[in-house]
């Protein structure tokens, strides 16, 4: 399964993250989503505690059953292995994190799950990359832009990496143009104004513009 969820993540290139979405409206976000293209989504656990990390993966959880054989779900902002383990526990079958916690690298291996931490610096992704992670999520790649990527990956081209915060329809291009293998996308794609509205045929429609834009 592991060796699916990285050829889906390199073949489809987006994970699209899903955060602070009431659970009453996951499934229909998610299967718009889905409608749109999007093979693979990540749900967040709250960095401040205002959701419990419970609530979190039973989030996962319903994700992970209803949309079994469709999508493949996992977890974003992942600081502590116990969320690793709740993540496993629920179904989830990827897990993304803001840094480099060499630990919950090594937890998320064990568990046969795909790891994808945060990083910026070369020691930093560097540090993960032999800790065992399967690709470097670059984060926050805002600032930095595709001249970054290029001047990163010339020495780093073993490491396959996800360009994540800030990414929109108009720099994909110029991102995979210089070897980005992939893409985390948040508000971009699913932006709080149609989520709260529940206009899902939007969502859709947006899901569908990156997916293309991707191909």
């Amino acid at each position: 399964m592991r060796e699916q969820v990285i050829e889906q993540i390199l073949d489809s290139k987006i994970i699209a993250i899903i955060r602070g979405v009431d659970s009453k409206k996951l499934i229909k976000v998610a299967q718009a989503m889905y409608d749109g293209g999007i093979r693979l989504l990540e749900i967040t656990y709250s960095a401040n505690g205002s959701v419990s990390d419970e609530e979190t993966a039973n989030n996962i959880k319903l994700l992970s059953e209803h949309f079994k054989g469709k999508m493949f779900i996992g977890a974003g902002t992942v600081l502590t292995t116990k969320q690793v383990k709740l993540t496993k526990k629920a179904g989830g079958q990827f897990i993304i994190s803001p840094d480099v916690n060499v630990a919950v690298i090594k937890k998320t291996r064990k568990l046969k799950m795909v790891s994808l931490p945060g990083a910026l610096t070369p020691t930093e992704i560097q540090t993960a990359h032999n800790a065992g992670a399967d690709m470097i999520k670059l984060f926050p790649i805002t600032n930095m832009g595709p001249d970054y990527v290029k001047a990163i990956k010339a020495p780093l081209s073993h490491v396959k990496m996800l360009a994540v915060g800030g990414v929109n329809l108009n720099n994909m291009a110029d991102y995979l143009s210089v070897g980005i293998n992939g893409f985390g996308l948040g508000s971009n794609i699913t932006p709080k104004k149609h989520i709260d509205e529940e206009n899902y045929p939007e969502i859709t429609a947006l899901a569908k513009q990156y997916v293309d834009a991707c191909k």
